[in-house]
């Protein structure tokens, strides 16, 4: 972010003999420098623009300094960035790196309309809050918000983007569905006390595929995990088969999702299922056996020891068929820890141990995918007062996400931070402070030569380089 300059002096203690003397009058200067390697993703993968293809922009054309993609750009870039706030735009608005990153024509803001905004040739805070205010149903009558969010087709522009990112079409996908909390502080429309979280919270509802994120809706929580999962299933899946109609989905949830609905509906569409099943006294009494058995192994180890049975399920009224259900029979040092799963994949295809260990556990991965978007990318930054608002903020924050997944994917990948979290990524590749000087025909970035991961950038710069541009 650019300095503001201030001729005041500020004098440290001597080194070496060294008078030690700072002034803030190094001129336009960012600390975001690294941000020039996202903006090569994005000209890669056209993220950031497709996102903004989903907006209706019902503002005069003759009075539009800041497009509805420079907008959306300002706004993605500043979260994969580290700013979370609208408030911190009043600041970057500044910064003529981010200006080069929207593509401004004038990145210094020398031919601002208004004198006032001249030298910040990026949006502030209250143009930019014009994007999540505007309501549904807006048009050109409008006064001021103006900018109206088509909500399916961002949707369908989430699932593109897997597929686009993805290529050719794999023989087998896993869909990874979780609810979690989102704790509010306010009264924002939607806001309800959840007993389990113990909190005032919103229920945003993930869908995964490895890595893509592919439906991010925030939800009250007033409602049962499961409630409107089918209704995106039923989306994601139809997108996905018209593109790639031989694919086999596996749908993978914990027992929050295992609703008779759900199964019912991935069995009659060829969609194959592995959801937790909470456990029950009948459950618990039908591996009786299996679970002393493990005891008496912990007993004679002492170390845990897990024993594995399958059965023919059905509950009592809620469930309109048996169905295979997968039992382990655990022994820990606290007790016993029986767990169960439901499938409706064969057992000539997966016995019962790697059903539960390979391929049911390994949904923990997408818990860490939520947690690296909510604590990374602020997608629990959900505090205005209405709950479409906090819609589009999700959102926002779910395309910042996607555009650090993609730098990870295509400009990391074998290399030391192939796996690095967000977080990580911003610290030791984005935040590089650099003189920035604007001429005629060039923008200079004279990034700090003593950048320890100078190596590592010139190795993704050049990697993104030779991609061609991602094509649905």
């Amino acid at each position: 972010m650019t300095t503001q300059c201030n001729q005041r002096r500020f004098e440290f203690h001597a080194v070496s003999g060294r008078q030690i003397v700072a002034k803030f009058d190094g001129g336009a200067i960012t600390s975001d420098a690294g941000g020039l390697l996202l903006k090569q993703v994005e000209r890669r993968t056209g993220i950031i623009g497709r996102l903004a293809g989903c907006f209706r922009d019902y503002r005069n054309a003759n009075s539009i300094e800041h497009t509805v993609e420079e907008l959306i750009g300002q706004r993605i870039y500043g979260l994969a960035l580290g700013y979370e706030d609208l408030n911190d735009h009043d600041q970057l608005r500044h910064d003529p790196l981010m200006a080069v990153l929207v593509d401004k024509s004038d990145p210094e803001g020398k031919q601002r309309q208004r004198e006032r905004d001249r030298g910040k040739a990026c949006a502030g805070r209250s143009t930019l809050n014009r994007l999540e205010l505007t309501p549904a149903d807006a048009d050109e009558s409008q006064r001021y918000k103006k900018i109206v969010m088509d909500e399916s087709a961002v949707d369908r522009v989430l699932v593109e983007l897997f597929v686009q990112g993805e290529g050719q079409a794999p023989e087998q996908i896993v869909l990874d569905l979780d609810a979690t909390d989102d704790p509010v502080h306010g009264q924002q429309e939607g806001r309800f006390f959840h007993g389990y979280y113990n909190e005032y919270c919103y229920l945003p509802l993930y869908i995964f595929c490895g890595e893509y994120l592919l439906c991010t809706r925030l939800r009250p929580s007033n409602i049962d995990a499961s409630a409107g999962a089918l209704e995106e299933i039923e989306r994601i899946v139809a997108q996905i088969r018209q593109v790639w109609p031989e694919v086999q989905i596996i749908l993978r949830g914990d027992s929050g999702f295992c609703r008779d609905k759900i199964m019912a509906w991935c069995e009659a569409n060829s969609v194959e299922y592995v959801l937790g099943l909470a456990k029950n006294k009948r459950l618990v009494a039908a591996i009786g056996r299996e679970l002393q058995q493990a005891k008496r192994e912990f007993e004679q180890t002492g170390k845990p020891a897990r024993v594995f049975q399958e059965l023919q399920y059905r509950t009592r009224k809620s469930w309109s068929r048996k169905r295979r259900v997968v039992a382990k029979a655990e022994h820990l040092e606290k007790g016993s820890n029986p767990r169960f799963v439901v499938t409706s994949l064969a057992a000539e295809r997966m016995e019962g141990r790697a059903l539960y260990e390979d391929l049911y556990c390994a949904r923990g991965d997408m818990e860490n995918r939520i947690k690296e978007q909510q604590l990374c990318l602020f997608a629990d930054r959900t505090s205005t007062a209405y709950l479409r608002s906090n819609q589009i903020r999700l959102y926002f924050s779910s395309f910042a996400y996607l555009l650090l997944q993609a730098l990870r994917r295509l400009g990391l990948a074998g290399t030391e931070m192939a796996r690095a979290r967000c977080d990580t990524i911003r610290l030791k590749l984005l935040k590089i402070g650099a003189q920035i000087r604007i001429t005629v025909r060039k923008v200079w970035v004279s990034m700090a030569s003593g950048c320890p991961f100078a190596k590592l950038f010139a190795e993704v710069y050049h990697k993104l380089e030779r991609m061609q541009p991602l094509r649905c």
